[in-house]
């Protein structure tokens, strides 16, 4: 039997209002605390998070910008400016680039780490990897990390104020991970009690969506959270992060491959990891010859969850940028994990299977 590690936060903190906890989260895991995030990020939090820490005698010593990408340069060069700060421990607010970042620097210098998500476009708040690009946003790699966040503050009045879009990033990521497993156990059926629950919990992803993802959708709208985001989330964070790491990792198939392929073209490399995932959805079932009835409901959930159906509402691309696309999707690891072998043929046919349904039908 292979060795099979398990590594969960130690608190998942969730609901209205929970980033008020930060401060007694902080003062038990040390008294200097670097903050990481985005500039948005930073923006939205530092004034909580300076409060909170005050209240709790914890130090903030610093407020630095992640560097835009989950790279070994900007990896390295926050874990010097740790270092030089003396800091004890990291909180990292973001998207899931910025989340990433910290927990790799977290896990390399074995700093405890808090995580508090602004956007829920991905399961990187629970997560032990961090997904790492070279400097240009090109894939590079998925790195394991030892540890896990030592808590993540899932606040939903603060993820409410998002744009939608980065919640339909996070819902069209979360179905990923029922199609994508549901794919690969064709080829590898679930063997143990990690994998058959890693399966489980996948599937209640696509349920929970189901029931609540548009109407979270429109709570963001609004920028109002509700009984149907707080669901959204526990699917986004929760049940997706449990799919993850039960499965340690080894779950993905031809909507993250699809992903993949997008980084190496400069018009759709930032557009948003769940959103080119969520379209690569539809290409996998188009991928699995699933009927037409099933895939136009499942396209019908997808634009209830504001997540793209057509290449058009991705950006504008050329045959030349196309060719690039299709050719490194299809040579990714993750497609491999697909049932049949998908050649560059059989994954433009699904594209245009899935253009032409949307085109007649939404």
């Amino acid at each position: 039997m292979s060795e099979q590690n398990l590594v969960f936060p130690a608190r998942v903190l969730r609901g209205a209002g929970v980033i008020q906890q930060l401060g007694g989260i902080c003062r038990e895991l040390g008294q200097r605390a670097l903050l990481i995030g985005g500039h948005q990020a930073l923006q939205a939090v530092e004034p909580l998070v300076r409060a909170q820490l005050a209240d709790a005698q914890v130090e903030l010593v610093g407020s630095e910008w992640f560097g835009g990408e989950t790279s070994l340069r900007q990896i390295a060069r926050l874990g010097e400016r740790a270092k030089a700060l003396n800091a004890d421990m990291i909180i990292a607010t973001g998207g899931g680039k910025s989340l990433d970042t910290c927990k790799a620097v977290g896990a390399e210098h074995n700093l405890p780490l808090v995580t508090i998500p602004t956007i829920a476009a991905t399961c990187a708040a629970v997560t032990p990897l961090s997904i790492r690009y070279d400097d240009e946003g090109n894939f590079y790699d998925i790195f394991p990390l030892p540890q896990a966040p030592a808590a993540v503050i899932i606040d939903s009045q603060l993820l409410a104020q998002a744009p939608v879009r980065w919640l339909a990033a996070g819902l069209g990521d979360t179905l990923a991970k029922w199609y994508e497993f549901r794919a690969v156990s064709q080829r590898h059926p679930p063997a143990g009690a990690n994998e058959k629950s890693s399966l489980a919990h996948s599937l209640i992803c696509y349920e929970v969506i189901a029931e609540h993802g548009p109407k979270a959708c429109a709570a963001v709208r609004n920028g109002q959270p509700d009984q149907h985001l707080d669901q959204a989330l526990d699917a986004i964070f929760t049940f997706a992060g449990m799919t993850s790491l039960m499965s340690n990792g080894a779950h993905m198939a031809a909507s993250h491959a699809i992903y993949e392929g997008f980084t190496f073209c400069d018009k759709t490399r930032e557009y948003g990891h769940g959103l080119l995932v969520g379209y690569g959805n539809l290409c996998l079932l188009a991928l699995e010859n699933r009927s037409d009835e099933e895939l136009l409901r499942e396209m019908m959930l997808a634009h209830q969850c504001a997540i793209p159906l057509t290449l058009a509402a991705i950006a504008d691309l050329t045959a030349e940028e196309m060719a690039v696309i299709v050719h490194e999707s299809v040579a990714t690891s993750d497609m491999k994990n697909m049932a049949e072998p998908v050649s560059e043929a059989a994954l433009y046919q699904a594209m245009a299977r899935v253009e032409a349904l949307a085109g007649s039908h939404f």
